[in-house]
């Protein structure tokens, strides 16, 4: 449980705290939460949101909420595409092989599940609220991890394999969300030419800074230049990557809080995964896991900036987008990851890890419907500011309802919790 305590303290206690400061300070003087969230920080020719003048004239103009949305969140997304990028290319990955096939049947149900319920329910609300809504689709999709494992280490106990099945389910749905993101949600007219600078940026800094040191080390235990390189130039590469990266994402109109995930691939990695969570991880010293340990803190804040600029809504605000966004993740995440979790692992035989059942399927699809940081995000970028963004926003926020009736089904179905 101390473990289980630490993960939401590293990963989620800031957040919290940001959200919360932001709904009370919305709900008490919301005129002075959005002068703060609205401020200018910086106009500039190069990021932020474009304006036209009526002389025709072209300024970028960072706001607070942009910095934090869009630039600052590309460090969180960095850290989230690493996890997935080690999943599943390295030796041991978590995504890999036959094991890891009912999680991925399972996560793809709690992904389908939620987006029909939410649009079936849109539906019944007539046309003009489907209308309204529909671009939201995605937001229930999403699985908080850090909260999703502390409750299910609650609820199972640390050695328990249901918590193992829940972190593969995460990482997937992870994966799948930076997919969903980056082809659905973009910024501004498509104009995918531009993608190539990032493709071009990753693949220069991946032959030049880590293939071919490797190359030149090839049968030298000491690894000279690999060692001189990391030694000389550290993490500086990647940077100026990730610079030319961020640009290209932004003129080729998708959302540049995921303009980090493709360098992730060029820098230097460990050989094996240990998987998310685990205890070795900080003792990997390769330069990508070290970048990950420099940036921890940093993300922390930009957590709590995060929530602070993203969960100021009004209570005032709740009503059907929130009720939509609720169902997907407290119905249809559940449902989804039950049924297409029992399809992969009885009827398709690839079975479910040992000592798991059925029930503690279920409860892992409630946990799962925890939302919450992924949620929050998508409704930002889903709608426009206005009432149905506060709406599915505050769906987002109450997702962490998702543990309650996962203590219930645990209550009903009695887990022996493995420490």
């Amino acid at each position: 449980m101390t473990r289980a305590w630490k993960v939401i303290s590293d990963f989620s206690l800031l957040l919290i705290s940001g959200a919360v400061i932001a709904l009370v300070w919305c709900n008490v003087a919301p005129e002075s939460y959005f002068h703060i969230v609205d401020s200018v920080i910086l106009k500039n020719d190069y990021v932020g949101h474009k304006v036209v003048s009526a002389s025709g004239d072209t300024v970028y103009k960072v706001t607070f909420h942009f910095l934090v949305n869009d630039i600052l969140m590309a460090f969180f997304f960095a850290i989230a595409g690493k996890e997935v990028w080690e999943a599943v290319a390295l030796k041991n990955g978590d995504l890999r092989g036959k094991r890891a096939i009912t999680p991925l049947f399972a996560a793809a149900g709690g992904m389908v599940a939620p987006v029909m319920v939410y649009l079936g329910l849109a539906l019944m609300f007539g046309s003009e609220t489907y209308s309204a809504v529909a671009n939201g689709w995605a937001v229930p999709t999403a699985t908080d991890i850090a909260f999703s494992y502390l409750v299910g280490r609650i609820i199972f106990g640390r050695g328990h394999p249901a918590v193992k099945f829940l972190l593969l389910l995460a990482i997937a749905d992870d994966a799948a969300g930076l997919l969903i993101l980056a082809i659905f949600y973009g910024k501004g007219e498509l104009n995918p030419v531009w993608m190539l600078l990032p493709v071009v940026a990753v693949v220069i800094t991946y032959m030049l800074f880590n293939w071919l040191p490797l190359r030149l080390d090839k049968g030298r235990i000491d690894k000279p230049v690999s060692s001189m390189v990391r030694n000389k130039l550290s993490f500086w590469p990647y940077v100026v990557a990730g610079i030319a990266s961020y640009y290209g994402f932004q003129e080729a109109g998708i959302h540049p809080a995921l303009s980090l995930v493709p360098v992730v691939v060029a820098v230097p990695h460990a050989d094996r995964d240990f998987g998310i969570f685990a205890a070795t991880e900080k003792y990997r010293t390769d330069l990508l896991n070290d970048i990950e340990h420099k940036l921890k803190f940093p993300v922390e804040i930009i957590l709590f900036f995060f929530g602070f600029a993203n969960a100021g809504v009004e209570f005032a605000a709740i009503g059907v987008p929130t009720l939509l966004v609720l169902s997907g993740l407290l119905v249809g995440k559940p449902v989804g990851i039950l049924l297409f979790g029992w399809f992969a692992a009885y009827p398709l035989k690839f079975g479910m890890p040992a000592g798991m059942r059925i029930p503690d399927l279920l409860i892992v699809g409630f946990i799962a419907a925890i939302g919450f940081t992924v949620a929050l995000f998508v409704a930002s970028v889903a709608f426009g500011r206005g009432d149905i963004q506060d709406a599915a926003k505050m769906g987002a926020l109450l997702s962490l309802a998702g543990a309650l009736p996962a203590l219930a089904v645990a209550q009903f179905f009695p887990i022996k919790k493995i420490p």
